[in-house]
Formats: C-alpha cells, structure tokens, sequence
C-alpha cells in the first residue's frame, strides 16, 4: 500500500460510494446476484476502513466480519441490527461467488438497497 492512512480511508469511502451506486444500476436492471455482491462490498469498504482508522488488524473477510461484530456490535456503539444484516450480506455474497444455482429475487433483493443504505450512512458517520 502506498499513501498515508488518511489516504487509504479517503480511498475506501470513495470507494464505497461507488460500488453502491453500481448496485443500484444492477438492480435497475434486474441483476439481484450482482446487486448483492456490490451491496456487500460498499458496507466491506467502509467498515475496513474504519476498522483501520482504529488500527485494528484484520486480514480476510472473515477477520473483517468478526473484528466488525467484536468492537462495534458488542460493545454496543453500533445497533445489533446493523451486525446481522453485514452477516447476512457476507453469507450471501459467498453464495453469489461460488454456490451454484442461487437465484436472488427483486422481493428479498429491493428491501436490502434501504438496509444497507442505512448501515453505509451509519458507518460514515463513525469517521
């Protein structure tokens, strides 16, 4: 990694915003498996790059996932909610990327566009 850490966060947030606008364009157009691939990846974005604006290491999905749940679930400074809907995209984008016939529907797809739209502003304002 080049750059400073304000780099590399300023990066990510960036980056957020446009995976997000990139899941919106797959849902206008019906693509609900890359939909919540993208969804996922705009809350990965932000909440890696508040994890390292807090120096906290994590090096894999997973580690993102459980440091994620460990120091702003747990200890409360985040809604339980927000913890179990970034479980449930980080689930789904495992099955989007490497299970086989998994069709995601406009019904289950359309209400996560709001919830995750609600979790990215959450974590923004963490900055």
């Amino acid at each position: 990694m080049s750059g400073t850490k304000n780099d590399y966060i300023k990066y990510r947030i960036e980056k957020f915003q446009e995976i997000f606008e990139d899941a919106l364009i797959l849902a206008k157009n019906g693509r609900w498996n890359s939909c919540v691939n993208r969804l996922y990846y705009s809350s990965f974005y932000l909440i890696s790059a508040l994890l390292y604006k807090n120096n906290i290491k994590a090096t894999t999905h997973n580690g993102i996932k459980i440091q994620f749940y460990k120091n702003y679930i747990k200890s409360g400074i985040l809604d339980k909610k927000y913890g179990k809907l970034f479980s449930h995209l980080f689930d789904w984008r495992q099955e989007t990327d490497y299970a086989d016939f998994i069709d995601f529907k406009e019904e289950t797809v359309k209400p996560l566009i709001d919830e995750v739209k609600a979790l990215n502003i959450v974590l923004k304002q963490q900055f």
